[in-house]
């Protein structure tokens, strides 16, 4: 497979060799143009300063012809091109050569005299009906008397093509050899730029294979500025790659709990029933025992609803919330009920610090109820015995805010960001549902994070509280 390099590379080779192709056409034929149209402009100026000397000096008896003839090598020196002035008959009387015996007497086609006859000049490469060896720019005026205004004679200045372009093809050798010495020197630095800009992305497609065998240790270097693309990029794919590692270290902290969870009620269970079933345990304890039995069943199965309830929440299953207006005050009263046994067997005072009128959300009641359950749960395990867990609702710009606070062991800063994570434990959140693999927190977060909505903790000097919003009803 060819490399992101490799591609690119030749993908702006191919780019740049053809806008270099398309530009030297382009060049060469308007510029072959341009010095063709220019040596024509000049040779018709020099037939025109030859025909008004013919036209001033003509005589009938051709006494003129020594004068005009050393008017005509002058010109012809003056300008590289050679002169010929022909009668009307189409027969050549001067040439600027200096042997008149290659051209002087010789006649002009009759195909060209009479294209010259009907007025219509020559301006082209020619040969004159074989009078030239070899085709040669030709330029026709014809020459009236000044006299008697009769057409007395036609100029022709004519140039062979590879005089007219030597200029041009030694200039056309000098651009060629600039341009390709341009070429080579814009893919050298095509080559070094797409190099550099390769090289973070195959590492990325390196990175991207290692982790798909399970290695989430790889990183990119960042060797590119965050602000723009390709920085931006290595920065998020390192991002991804931290994250990753994170999921997966939780992962495997998540199998190594969940087997420990799953492993004591199991073995409780078999344990028992072994028990039970060969005799060890007396009959009269029977009930003792089958009781322990039934409690850890119960046990595995509020795990297992945990964890389901948890998946369901992270693929979305249920559509999102199903919203409803209800009376915030009443939920939280009903739900703080639920704890009184649990809360006098503590010890604990429970302060609640609810408004006396109604406050009206909008927002998935059971949802929410499930939110303040385990948030009021959480309080009261681990509030300190004989301590005060206050629960506080409020409104402001629009939002509803509870509060849960307990007294009690303070979680560590270090733990804080990673409080809401799924299958998070430490010290302080071991417990934080009843099952013991951190799910409880990260069930609330799901909710809230559905209603679009925010949650936060705080936690020093032995005071920890959990807040978060909801929207009022309209």
């Amino acid at each position: 497979m060819k490399s992101i390099f490799l591609r690119n590379f030749l993908a702006t080779a191919v780019m740049i060799g053809l806008c270099f192709l398309i530009i030297g056409i382009s060049f060469l034929s308007i510029g072959r143009s341009f010095i063709l149209n220019e040596y024509s402009s000049d040779m018709r100026n020099a037939a025109d300063e030859v025909v008004r000397m013919a036209s001033a000096s003509y005589t009938s008896d051709g006494s003129d012809l020594p004068t005009l003839k050393l008017y005509i090598v002058s010109v012809a020196k003056g300008t590289g091109n050679m002169i010929m002035i022909s009668d009307a008959a189409g027969e050549i009387r001067l040439c600027s050569e200096i042997s008149d015996d290659v051209y002087t007497g010789k006649r002009i086609p009759d195909a060209t005299l009479q294209e010259l006859q009907s007025g219509a000049g020559i301006s082209r490469l020619d040969t004159l009906g074989g009078l030239f060896p070899s085709r040669q720019f030709v330029v026709t005026a014809p020459v009236y008397s000044s006299d008697s205004g009769e057409l007395i004679g036609y100029v022709f200045v004519s140039n062979r093509l590879d005089n007219i372009l030597a200029a041009w093809n030694q200039l056309l050798t000098i651009i060629v050899a600039i341009g390709l010495t341009v070429f080579v020197v814009v893919l050298l630095m095509a080559m070094l730029y797409w190099r550099r800009m390769s090289r973070p992305l195959d590492e990325i497609s390196a990175a991207s294979r290692k982790f798909a065998r399970g290695d989430f240790s790889v990183r990119v270097r960042q060797v590119e500025d965050p602000e723009n693309e390709l920085g931006a990029l290595i920065d998020s794919f390192n991002k991804m790659a931290d994250s990753l590692e994170s999921a997966e270290k939780r992962r495997s902290e998540f199998i190594s709990n969940i087997s420990h969870e799953l492993r004591t009620p199991m073995t409780t269970i078999g344990g028992f029933a072994d028990g039970l079933l060969d005799g060890t345990i007396p009959k009269e304890d029977s009930a003792k025992y089958l009781t322990a039995i039934r409690d850890e069943t119960e046990r595995l199965s509020r795990l297992v609803k945990n964890m389901l309830e948890a998946s369901r929440a992270e693929a979305s299953e249920t559509g999102g919330p199903k919203r409803s207006d209800f009376d915030l005050t009443e939920v939280i009263v009903q739900t703080m009920l639920s704890f009184e046994t649990r809360a006098t067997a503590k010890n604990l005072d429970v302060d609640p610090q609810l408004p006396d009128d109604r406050i009206m959300v909008r927002a998935d009641k059971d949802a929410i109820t499930r939110v303040i359950y385990n948030l009021i749960d959480n309080a009261v395990k681990f509030a300190n015995e004989g301590s005060c867990i206050t629960v506080r609702l409020y409104k402001d710009d629009e939002k509803a805010y509870v509060a849960v606070k307990d007294e009690g062991e303070t979680i560590p800063p270090e733990d804080l960001p990673f409080i809401f994570d799924r299958f998070h434990k430490s010290d302080r959140s071991r417990s934080i549902d009843k099952d013991g693999v951190g799910l409880g927190l990260y069930l609330v977060k799901q909710i809230i994070n559905e209603h679009d909505e925010d949650i936060a903790v705080r936690s020093e000097n032995g005071i920890t509280e959990f807040a978060f919003t909801l929207a009022l009803a309209k």
